[in-house]
């Protein structure tokens, strides 16, 4: 096989691995919510609101900056990209609305937190998700 078929091959090949990855948002099994929509999820995590739908606070957290699954978590709630994010940000937290999630590291570390706290909410791949959480929200 000619290299440039077999780099065009191994490309596509991990682009499909990749594109596997199903990302959920997540909250504590102790936490009363039990389900978001897509626009809800959003708003908590782009700060438009900071309570869940029962009236309970509701605290998200980010995944490391540069992620793959913080880039698709955000492309499919909210329809911005990395850099669009960056811009959010930036404009809340300059006209005094608001200060984006705290990152909290991987899918492992955000699920530990998440189960710790019934106030968190988070986004995880779906493979990490264990009884300590539930999923309130499936990306697709």
């Amino acid at each position: 096989m000619r290299p440039y078929r077999l780099a065009a091959l191994a490309a596509f090949a991990l682009g499909a691995v990749t594109a596997r990855a199903e990302v959920v948002v997540i909250v504590s099994a102790k936490c009363p919510t039990s389900s978001l929509s897509v626009d809800q999820a959003a708003d908590i995590f782009l700060g438009k609101f900071l309570v869940f739908p029962g009236g309970a606070a509701a605290v998200p957290i980010d995944q490391n900056e540069g992620s793959a699954l913080r880039d698709e978590f955000y492309r499919k709630s909210s329809g911005k990209a990395a850099p669009q994010m960056l811009a959010h940000w930036a404009k809340m937290i300059f006209t005094g609305r608001g200060q984006p999630p705290v990152e909290s590291g991987d899918s492992a570390a955000v699920r530990r937190l998440v189960a710790e706290n019934p106030n968190l909410i988070g986004y995880i791949d779906r493979s990490m998700v264990n009884g300590s959480v539930k999923v309130v929200l499936t990306l697709r």
